[in-house]
């Protein structure tokens, strides 16, 4: 019997608490939102194993001595992973849009006032019994707004470590379902005749320009901002290896097997996180509204700025393209497309969309260099 007993104990099952379980099923609701509803798979698969693993007792997977504490160590607690993460996604952007039509920078922006709302009001539901956010945990949800993954992660890994996991399944819950948050919020703020509207073709851009572009803008953000030239710098170097044209095998790993590789252990390291003590309290539910109410707000502001453009401009500007000010790439232009056709089965907004889009990915990491120059 003794020997049944200590083989008994040998085992997960005795070791259980209602947490981990609890955190399993939340893990294997990651897992089923990537697998059944395709809903941002590359970063929920990995997250919700990584969750699995992370509440499995006796494994010690995430304790000092385990392989998720040593990934999460090595890539998320130094900031690599995020930043390797910025580099294959601005080897896989076209800047060509925005540049043809620069305007959409304003968008871009605008799409970034959900950030500093959010952030009066995480401050604010300090006055609700059980929540206790400093400036710096605010600062980290509330760039959640900006619905850029690698940006929430870096910031929460400088300002909030603690949060991490609850403001990083935030933000790409909220990025998996702009198909689902968006479209209602668009059709709110704009008229029928308003999402019929075409734009006219964007100039054609060339290389040269392509080239000096993303230069350009980091010597702009190396002068007025050095706090967000980490990710800035890191999106722009990968930009101009694309751009370029003389470095075809580097810019093809930055955007295939660098960043692929990146994803695997990024997501692990934030499943990682995702441990019953850490993520089952009053704060994380916090979160998980704020995150929302940050990334309508973002939309909308958006939407708006694009409605004043509109009214100001000489050229038609479509209120639509404003919703993809939010750096969603490319998910939020192409819902701004869908909703376009919607409307005006000749109208392809695909394009034009693309610019703000890729101006949101600009705007978020400025915004976390503010927030860290300010709080960090």
């Amino acid at each position: 019997m003794e020997k049944l007993s200590i083989l008994w104990q040998s085992t997960s099952l005795p070791h259980f608490e209602i947490g981990q379980i609890i955190m399993m099923l939340v893990g294997l609701g990651l897992l089923y939102l990537a697998i059944v509803k395709k809903f941002e798979p590359l970063l929920l698969l990995p997250i919700g194993f990584g969750a699995l693993l992370t509440n499995i007792p006796l494994a010690d997977f995430s304790e000092v001595g385990g392989l998720l504490h040593y990934i999460y160590y090595i890539g998320v607690d130094t900031g690599v992973f995020p930043l390797l993460i910025f580099m294959g996604v601005g080897a896989m952007t076209d800047f060509g849009a925005l540049i043809a039509n620069p305007r959409m920078l304003l968008l871009g922006a605008a799409a970034q006032f959900g950030i500093f709302a959010t952030l009066f009001g995480a401050i604010l539901l300090n006055g609700i019994p059980g929540f206790e956010f400093t400036l710096q945990d605010a600062s980290a949800i509330a760039i959640i707004g900006g619905a850029d993954g690698p940006t929430a992660i870096f910031l929460a890994s400088k300002l909030a470590p603690e949060l991490l996991g609850a403001i990083a399944v935030a933000a790409y819950s909220y990025m998996a379902l702009v198909p689902i948050i968006q479209p209602p919020i668009m059709k709110a703020l704009t008229s029928e005749e308003e999402r019929k509207l075409e734009m006219k073709q964007l100039r054609v851009v060339s290389q040269k320009e392509k080239i000096i572009f993303p230069i350009a803008v980091l010597i702009l953000t190396l002068i007025f901002l050095p706090t967000a030239t980490p990710l800035v710098g890191m999106f722009c170097f990968g930009n101009l290896l694309k751009e370029s044209g003389v470095v075809e095998r580097l810019s093809y790993t930055a955007q295939n097997s660098l960043i692929n590789t990146v994803t695997i252990f990024l997501g692990l390291a934030v499943g990682s996180k995702l441990s019953s003590e850490a993520f089952l309290t009053v704060e994380t539910l916090g979160i998980l509204g704020l995150g929302a109410v940050a990334f309508s707000i973002g939309t909308a502001a958006g939407v708006l700025m694009a409605k004043l453009m509109n009214h100001l401009s000489t050229e038609t500007i479509n209120p639509l393209v404003g919703a993809a000010g939010v750096s969603a790439v490319p998910m939020a232009a192409r819902v701004v497309n869908k909703v376009g056709l919607e409307a005006n089965p000749h109208n392809f907004l695909l394009m034009h969309a693309m610019g703000p889009n890729v101006a949101g990915v600009l705007g978020s990491a400025v915004a976390a260099g503010i927030l860290l120059a300010l709080v960090g």
